[in-house]
């Protein structure tokens, strides 16, 4: 990493606050840009999060807003309505209210005289999302944006479902680590010492937890479609630069942008990252100089500079070698490989029947997974910590059904979303079916590459839910999530089929099981011929695809306090008595740490999976987090949440309370216990 300290222009830093078009409310903004500015007026950069700016993403901030400021932008950090240092209270994420602030900060940010008029967007994860979403809704200064490990598609391809099937394990985690953070409160010295404690207390009243609304819309209805914007991909304007990792649950999106937007304005990069900025060097890399690419971007865009970058094919995507099962890796081997168009007609569908040539017999196959299958699905989110990615999946393979190639003959690239298609039957009316497609070593070890999951009663459509008829067989065809992988001679590919996934996917109430006929079912593989780099590279006469090493402002000088007895991040115990499992993780978003400033943050979190191998109904997920904020004698603050979430056949039950303290002393306590019936899940 290369830390960057002297810049061709002067950078300041100022807060000031942005009115939104109710006239009362008022977003609290960070801008660093340069200090002749207003003689000499510069494009200006929004990032737009709940996660708050003077703590949780300053060290974040510090690497690139001064960053992009020395490269001549005003680059802008704002807390959305209700978090942070911003008034008003906290709505749903991605409501219409922050998006319509999203919007008149845009409009604000134009009509500044130290801005052009032109404007870009970048952010990740929820920076990205609502970047797209903002994007969507056109308003005219905003001419580009960089999407982040987002997504397109909130219903099925976000932290509530996948395949029609609930994320136990993050509908669970991120509703109640959304509970905690949105009940942080603001900070004193940015609202004031007379009005941070009634702004808390006016946020915490008005909070309810996501989870209440997430599990009311199981099927994929209008909540979803708003902020999808795979609803109308016309309507975004902007220029988008996509980026996402192979490690990172939001990876689809980038393919489908990179299909559906006009080659004029779309480029999109798919490396090994997990869920981060790719210029971090965080595992697994290789990192990138995503600053200085995304610079190439903005100037092209915002400036009028023809900079390359829309020369660059359209999508460039990191191809992983094949590695032994690990559950980090530092640097994932491979190369670089670009595609000019996407669908790629460098790509061929390769259909292997489950029945064929080393496959597996053609006689149906009964698959009935304990309920624990799933435990060593990994991180849903790897955020490059050391226990993050899917271990050996031998014993996972064990509890699945499985259908494995011959030994390769030749090496075997794949780029896309592979595809499974099984002829099956359950035999209950609500079941899931679940692939995943590992690369198994002649020492028996099995690499997980890629997996999907369908609800059977989505199999006709995500916004509806038709129950199976037992006894029927039916065909269903369902994608897998996209990689870039190569399977290396002598390896076999394996697909193992289970109809559990715990905690990934919440169980239905009724153990069942799949009836599934080998010889009319298939996987179908993205085949990419590799002797078509030397001919894209021949035909648009560039050399390999390349980037700049990674390149930062200066590092905020954090202090980061580790805990006086570590606990391991993911954690698996067996009752032998009782039959059960648990599957204990420390999720590790950072910690404990001491600002420059004298702050001291310190976060605790605690997720809990528990489910026995024969009962669906025995699954509970729980939320647990600890947060204080204190700054010497001045200011203390305290916030301890748990989220509890249960089922039975019928309905979901939902359990969580909230205590918040201000020096010692209790400023709200809340609980809510909700249930809501099952429709679909």
């Amino acid at each position: 990493m290369k830390y960057r300290e002297h810049f061709d222009r002067q950078v300041t830093c100022e807060d000031v606050w942005i009115p939104t078009r109710d006239g009362r409310t008022h977003l609290h903004a960070r801008i660093w840009r340069p200090t002749d500015a207003e003689t000499n007026p510069v494009p200006a950069l929004l990032e737009y999060l709940p996660y708050r700016k003077t703590d949780w993403t300053a060290p974040r901030d510090a690497q690139r807003h001064p960053w992009y400021a020395g490269h001549g932008y005003a680059s802008v950090r704002v807390d959305i309505r209700g978090h942070g240092d911003s008034e008003g209270t906290p709505g749903d994420e991605y409501d219409a209210q922050e998006l319509a602030d999203g919007v008149d900060v845009v409009n604000w940010l134009a009509e500044q005289p130290w801005c052009t008029g032109k404007v870009g967007m970048f952010g990740i994860s929820w920076g990205g999302f609502n970047s797209l979403q903002i994007a969507a809704l056109a308003p005219e200064p905003l001419k580009a944006i960089v999407t982040v490990c987002s997504t397109d598609d909130r219903y099925d391809n976000d932290v509530h479902y996948t395949g029609g099937a609930v994320l136990g394990i993050d509908m669970l985690a991120w509703a109640g680590t959304m509970l905690a953070f949105a009940a942080r409160p603001p900070d004193p010295t940015s609202v004031g010492e007379d009005r941070w404690l009634p702004m808390w207390r006016e946020r915490l009243e008005a909070l309810d937890p996501f989870l209440h609304t997430w599990l009311a819309h199981q099927q994929r209805d209008d909540y979803w479609r708003h902020g999808s914007v795979c609803e109308d991909y016309t309507a975004i304007d902007a220029a988008v630069l996509a980026v996402g990792g192979w490690n990172d649950p939001y990876r689809d999106t980038v393919l489908r942008l990179v299909e559906h937007l006009p080659d004029d304005r779309v480029r999109g990069i798919v490396g090994p990252w997990s869920h981060q900025y790719p210029d971090r060097g965080l595992p697994p890399g290789p990192a990138i100089g995503f600053l200085q690419e995304t610079l190439r971007w903005w100037d092209q865009h915002l400036k009028g500079e023809d900079t390359g970058i829309m020369r660059e094919p359209k999508l460039r995507a990191w191809l992983n070698d094949p590695v032994p099962p690990a559950t980090s890796y530092d640097v994932m081997p491979g190369r670089w490989v670009g595609d000019n168009n996407w669908p790629s007609p460098s790509v061929s569908w390769d259909e292997r029947p489950l029945g064929g040539t080393g496959m597996g017999a053609a006689a149906p196959v009964l698959v009935r997974s304990p309920q624990h299958t799933g435990l060593d699905a990994g991180r849903f989110f790897p955020f490059g910590n050391a226990s993050d990615l899917p271990p050996d999946q031998r014993e996972e393979d064990g509890r699945s059904v499985c259908f494995d190639s011959a030994p390769l003959d030749a090496r075997v690239e794949i780029l896309g979303r592979p595809r499974v298609r099984l002829r099956l039957d359950s035999a209950t009316p609500r079941a899931h079916v679940v692939a995943r497609v590992c690369d198994v070593a002649p020492d028996g070890s099995s690499t997980l590459v890629t997996r999907g999951v369908l609800n059977l009663l989505s199999r006709h459509g995500r916004d509806r839910a038709v129950e199976w008829t037992p006894g029927t067989y039916e065909t269903v065809e369902f994608e897998l999530n996209g990689i870039g992988y190569a399977f290396p001679p002598g390896h076999r590919i394996r697909v193992a089929v289970s109809d559990t996934y715990w905690p990934w996917v919440w169980p239905h109430g009724e153990r069942g099981q799949l009836t599934v006929l080998p010889a009319e079912s298939a996987l179908l593989l993205p085949v990419r011929d590799p002797a078509s780099d030397e001919d894209e590279d021949e035909h648009e006469g560039r050399g390999p695809i390349r980037f700049e090493e990674p390149e930062q402002a200066p590092p905020l000088p954090v202090t980061y306090e580790r805990p006086a007895e570590a606990t391991p991040e993911r954690l698996v115990t067996y009752d032998v008595a009782k039959g059960e499992w648990t599957l204990e993780v420390d999720p590790n978003y950072g910690g404990s740490r001491v600002y420059p400033d004298g702050l001291r943050y310190e976060e605790s979190a605690r997720e809990t999976y528990r489910i026995r191998a024969d009962d669906p109904l025995s699954a509970v997920a729980v939320s647990e987090w600890t947060i204080r904020l204190r700054r010497g004698d001045d200011w203390d603050a305290e916030i301890m949440t748990r989220t509890e979430l249960r089922a039975t056949a019928t309905e979901f039950i939902m359990d969580s309370r909230m205590e918040t303290r201000a020096d010692g002393e209790t400023v709200v306590k809340r609980a809510w216990h909700r249930t809501t019936p099952r429709t679909s899940a």
